[in-house]
């Protein structure tokens, strides 16, 4: 009975690490996510760029990653297309400094 009991004891274990380090990033993502939809509706190419190089060189290049980072792209996209405004280059680049260290500490303490 006892190897039973330790045999679904890490099965618990395994299972649930996948769970919680999926969702370590994935506010991160979806950030910058929208900060990349909202640049490339802005006009923004260069913000956008940046945005996605930052997800491609930080975040673990998953499949759900890869998901977050685009739903939420697109997600801003068609939000400002609702009659949102710009905002500057000046505070949209801060706004993208402060997600990319967000990111990069969500991923790199791992």
């Amino acid at each position: 009975m006892k190897p039973a009991l330790t045999a679904l004891a890490l099965l618990i274990a395994l299972s649930a690490a996948p769970v919680s380090a999926a969702e370590t990033g994935s506010a991160e993502i979806e950030a910058l996510g929208r900060i990349n939809g909202l640049a490339l509706a802005c006009q923004q190419p260069a913000i956008a760029s940046r945005a996605r190089n930052a997800m491609i060189t930080t975040a673990p290049k998953t499949r759900a990653n890869g998901e977050l980072f685009e739903n939420a792209t697109q997600g801003a996209y068609l939000e400002h297309g609702k009659g949102g405004t710009c905002p500057d280059a000046t505070a949209f680049a801060g706004r993208l400094a402060e997600a990319e260290q967000r990111l990069q500490a969500a991923f790199t303490a791992r």
